[in-house]
């Protein structure tokens, strides 16, 4: 069997090096060479030659972190690599999945383009955006779920009235999943936007009063619907309120809203850097995952069996 390799990009290095930890090898050596005009290019310190390779770098922007990773991934092939495995713990741009509007890109199929061409084998990622987004490869990708980190935490609560939130109704699929597997209940709030990022109105869909709520979602942004949505559960008589969430973009005032929010906690992962840190935010690792399903790849293994919850 082939030799495996760990490598990151700038962006992740953080996760990366987590992650080889857990998987039990030295996270492996790459030089980044920035010219004076911003122009940069990578290169990797060691021997690829017939080896699998895992590349890790998630795409949040800005955009040079998604070019920095198809840089690699090409070092890779021209290196020899056996295979190359990019694992992107958040994959970046898969809002834009669909034209929602005549004349708009559908960026999430460009991306998945570009990195296809580039050479990449398997893909490996976390929560995306929109599940159809894998059927924009032509090549394996393993779509892991966070619910496999946070369950076990939400356990530990031991909550005593629990019950599921969705800010929206297109995460009604998540919180129905969430609430099978914990054997309660869940609800939804109904939103109406004028334009991306500011809700209009919102109401809510079934009933909080008494209730420890959990609110779950896959990205919290600017923080306007997640914190409009826990307050519209304080409002309607919960007891306590919690968020759930993914990718913690938390952008433009996302800190200040979350800290002044109705929330008593909000439980993200790492798969994007917290820019501060926060009273309020409570981060859980996903390298233990990651390292286990890249074990499994490299083994032949299941991997579907890690989220079957009983």
């Amino acid at each position: 069997m082939a030799q495996i390799k760990i490598f990151s990009g700038r962006a992740t290095r953080y996760l990366a090096e987590k992650i080889a930890l857990s998987y039990g090898q030295p996270l492996g050596e790459v030089q980044v060479t920035v010219f004076s005009d911003g122009e940069f290019n990578t290169s990797f310190e060691e021997n690829l030659r017939g080896h699998n390779v895992f590349i890790v770098q998630s795409t949040f922007p800005p955009a040079e972190n998604l070019f920095e990773l198809l840089m690699l991934v090409d070092a890779a092939k021209r290196a020899s690599a056996r295979h190359i495995i990019v694992v992107i713990p958040y994959f970046g741009f898969a809002r834009q999945d669909r034209k929602d509007k005549p004349r708009v890109p559908i960026t999430a199929k460009l991306i998945a383009n570009l990195i296809t061409a580039a050479g990449v084998n398997r893909i490996i990622t976390i929560d995306l955006h929109a599940d159809q987004i894998q059927g924009f490869f032509d090549l394996p990708v393993d779509h892991l779920y966070a619910s496999s980190i946070f369950l076990p935490y939400i356990k530990n609560l031991n909550l005593p009235n629990l019950v599921f939130a969705s800010p929206d109704t297109g995460g009604t699929r998540r919180a129905a999943a969430y609430a099978k597997a914990m054997d309660t209940g869940f609800v939804i709030c109904y939103k109406q936007r004028l334009k991306a990022n500011m809700v209009e109105t919102m109401q809510l869909i079934g009933d909080v009063r008494g209730k420890d709520v959990i609110l779950l979602d896959d990205i919290i942004d600017t923080g306007g619907t997640i914190t409009k949505a826990a307050q519209i559960m304080v409002d309607n008589g919960a007891n306590s309120v919690r968020c759930m969430c993914t990718h913690p973009i938390l952008s433009g005032n996302a800190y200040d809203r979350l800290e002044n929010s109705a929330f008593d906690e909000i439980i993200v992962t790492d798969t994007i850097p917290l820019k501060r840190a926060s009273s309020k935010i409570k981060v859980l690792t996903t390298a233990d995952l990651l390292a286990d399903v890249i074990k499994r790849v490299e083994n032949f293994e299941s991997i579907s069996s890690l989220f079957q919850f009983k």
